[in-house]
């Protein structure tokens, strides 16, 4: 969720380690709405314990009420939501914390693509969890995902991320293109190059001021999750220079940064959700998380106006884990907290709400989003669509690098040729300096 998505890094990396000096020395997150993180008991006059969750982008919880009826529950439990909206942002200052053994929330959200960096550099750093629930309430390769080689499990699952198109249909009618869900599927099934053949086909008649897909970067992600393999093989190796996958995913993507069809946004950045607003892109790459997200930046004047089809391909963008520090000063009290914001049942709550797709798929019979939200996408059947591309999206190896990796041809390379005007050969050495530069090579 939400992405992760999300450019120099060390730069980035460094700013946040500089940021974090006085609040480490304080204990404190300084993420939320207010800039303050209470991690005492009775911090709020009430006697209660204060447990703080960290967070990146919209998991959901507060929004379906969770946190609300968590503390109707129990009584002596209160909880603070510390929000990053970037994930290139938050993880940096979540691995900081934790190697100085104090300020991280007692709750920390692990996003997939950095939960390999966590198994194998950070393990040592969380509570076991795999001693406190019955694993089998999750898919096997999301709890294998959060696993060490000795059998720790350091996250509970949360969503996962099967891929849709979410799009404007009013935009598709003027552009001359079919609104209706099924005929664009079927139009783009099979591959997001056929995808981007339709957007060259919306550009024709584009309605004056938008363009077909908010950014190159968009596809590459969708595309490049659809692959057996991207970053690493299944050996645990480096492959992402001659990945078959990212090769593939990287040419769909320059055939938009090289034409006229992109917005050429930033995803996640201010200006992005302003896109949502105010309908300056006909359609995205839609994982599940990203319903929630739209319905959210769009807000009541796109209600009615956005579908969801099919993805050309089974693919998965997303999906995150909740850890407990062993930082944590309430250890006990947070390892139940995050057994229930993770239960099947929760979940299924935050599905109705948002639409992000649970990792227990005990529930996925029953998943029905909530009225409004399926107005607000015309009465899209989310659940089967999304249930559908769960089913056949393929078991991708992981690596601790995958995300630093991901961000680098994403937010480097991409956005050279999509906005500085570099040449798609030029955005590669871009992205490829920088990989080097992560993996220490």
């Amino acid at each position: 969720m939400r992405t992760s998505i999300r450019r120099s890094h060390r730069l980035m990396a460094l700013a946040a380690v500089a940021a974090l000096t006085t609040g480490l020395l304080a204990g404190c997150a300084e993420d939320s709405d207010d800039g303050s993180s209470d991690h005492s008991d009775g911090g709020n006059g009430s006697g209660r314990i204060t447990l703080t969750i960290g967070t990146f982008g919209v998991f959901g919880y507060k929004q379906a009420g969770l946190y609300d009826e968590y503390m109707k529950l129990h009584k002596d439990i209160s909880i603070k939501e510390n929000v990053t909206t970037r994930t290139d942002v938050y993880w940096p200052k979540v691995l900081t914390r934790l190697q100085a053994g104090s300020g991280t929330d007692d709750i920390e959200a692990i996003e997939i693509g950095n939960i390999t960096e966590a198994v194998q550099t950070q393990a040592a750093k969380f509570t076991d969890l795999g001693k406190e629930v019955d694993k089998s309430q999750w898919l096997d390769w999301k709890n294998a995902q959060a696993t060490t080689a000795d059998g720790k499990l350091i996250g509970l699952g949360t969503d996962t991320g099967p891929m849709a198109v979410c799009y404007r249909k009013d935009l598709f009618q003027k552009a001359g293109l079919p609104t209706d869900r099924t005929k664009l599927a079927e139009m783009w099934k099979g591959d997001w190059s056929k995808y981007v053949e339709v957007g060259k086909q919306y550009m024709k008649k584009a309605p004056a001021g938008t363009k077909f897909v908010d950014s190159a970067a968009s596809v590459y992600n969708a595309a490049v999750g659809g692959a057996s393999e991207r970053y690493y093989d299944k050996d645990g190796n480096v492959v992402w220079d001659k990945s078959a996958g990212v090769k593939k995913a990287w040419d769909t993507a320059m055939t938009v940064a090289t034409s006229d069809m992109s917005a050429k946004l930033k995803q996640f950045d201010p200006t992005w959700d302003q896109g949502f607003a105010n309908g300056t892109f006909a359609s995205v790459a839609c994982p599940a998380w990203m319903i929630g997200y739209i319905e959210q930046k769009s807000g009541d004047s796109g209600k009615g106006k956005w579908d969801v089809a099919a993805a050309p391909a089974a693919s998965n963008w997303g999906g995150s884990f909740l850890g407990v520090p062993t930082a944590s000063r309430h250890q006990k009290e947070a390892v139940a907290l995050a057994k229930w914001l993770t239960a099947p049942e929760q979940q299924a709550k935050v599905f109705a709400k948002q639409a992000s797709f649970p990792s227990t798929p005990s529930v996925y019979p029953s998943l029905k989003p909530q009225p409004e939200t399926t107005a607000y996408f015309s009465g899209a059947p989310l659940t089967r669509i999304f249930s559908d591309s769960a089913k056949t999206i393929p078991s991708q190896p992981l690596g601790p690098k995958d995300k630093p990796i991901d961000n680098a041809i994403s937010d480097i390379g991409i956005l050279q040729v999509e906005q500085k005007g570099k040449s798609p050969a030029q955005g590669w050495d871009a992205a490829s300096k920088e990989i080097k530069d992560v993996l220490g090579q």
